[in-house]
């Protein structure tokens, strides 16, 4: 079964005033993103601020998500500095019951495809579960081009999806020309989600979703039926807050959102820091002009 389908939250961890995971906020928020229509969720991704979390800390999120999701695939991000600790975390992630993974490259060092082959290569094998391959040159300054994917869809049976993250609108057809149904291929740029959706793009790991599931959902749901006119005019309305999820200090602007909105705690963990000043009010203020027009 492949579980990468439909809009699935990047979803973020919250923390206590002490600085630990937040475990039962993270519980209900998840239950309430799977109540309003959400297919699955991605802990440990750059929204959930996965390179910040220590070993334990992260099969303890996997853990609370798995039991929250009841069922649903919960589906970690699998990323590390080195090789054998990004093997070591997709082993340890399927002990904690992922039902699946989203692999990223391997974190600061840049290398050659020869060496990105043997990093996925230590990843996609350690466990039969099923893979998601995340490309974000823009965060991760590398970039897997759609002739690289073919070669390694040709090699991985369980690589099963590519979130494409470039921001390239491009690549979603691109890669379809190379590869066919061979792969389900998802957005992973709130603010391309129409484009790539009717390009072919069968899931969204939404950002944005944290703070406005039923909103996300209409949204994908309606473009993948080809209602297009419906779509474009809740996009439109969407796409201020949906670009709060391209910019630098993505994670704090969403959490502020979903804050704001009674769904978590505007704290991050260092070295992020939480907004203040003008770039606070800036980012209220689209939030209010966002509520006083919501569809």
């Amino acid at each position: 079964m492949n579980p990468f389908q439909g809009v699935i939250p990047a979803i973020t961890t919250p923390f206590l005033p002490d600085g630990g995971v937040d475990h039962a906020t993270l519980a209900a928020h998840a239950r309430w993103l799977l109540a309003a229509g959400c297919t699955g969720l991605v802990p440990l991704g750059s929204l959930g601020e996965g390179a910040t979390l220590a070993w334990e800390e992260k099969l303890a999120v996997i853990r609370t998500c798995v039991q929250a999701a009841e069922g649903r695939p919960v589906l970690p991000g699998i990323a590390a500095l080195a090789t054998a600790e990004a093997a070591a975390l997709a082993r340890a992630a399927q002990a904690a019951g992922a039902q699946g993974l989203m692999v990223l490259p391997p974190y600061v060092y840049l290398g050659d495809w020869a060496e990105l082959q043997a990093h996925l290569d230590a990843v996609f094998t350690a466990t039969p579960l099923p893979c998601l391959l995340y490309n974000n040159p823009v965060a991760y300054k590398v970039d897997v081009l759609p002739e690289q994917i073919a070669e390694l869809a040709a090699k991985y049976p369980n690589l099963l999806a590519v979130k494409e993250s470039s921001t390239d609108a491009r690549r979603i057809a691109g890669i379809r020309a190379l590869i066919g149904d061979r792969l389900s291929l998802g957005v992973g740029v709130d603010d391309c989600l129409m484009e790539a959706t009717v390009m072919g793009a069968s899931f969204w790991i939404a950002g944005l979703v944290n703070a406005f599931p039923r909103e996300s959902v209409e949204l994908f749901n309606l473009t993948r039926a080809g209602k297009l006119d419906q779509a474009f005019r809740l996009y439109a309305w969407f796409l201020p807050l949906l670009r709060l999820d391209t910019v630098p200090k993505f994670v704090q602007l969403i959490k502020l959102v979903q804050q704001e909105l009674g769904w978590g705690h505007e704290r991050v963990r260092a070295p992020r820091a939480v907004l203040v000043g003008a770039e606070r009010e800036a980012a209220l203020a689209l939030l209010r002009q966002a509520l006083a027009a919501r569809p």
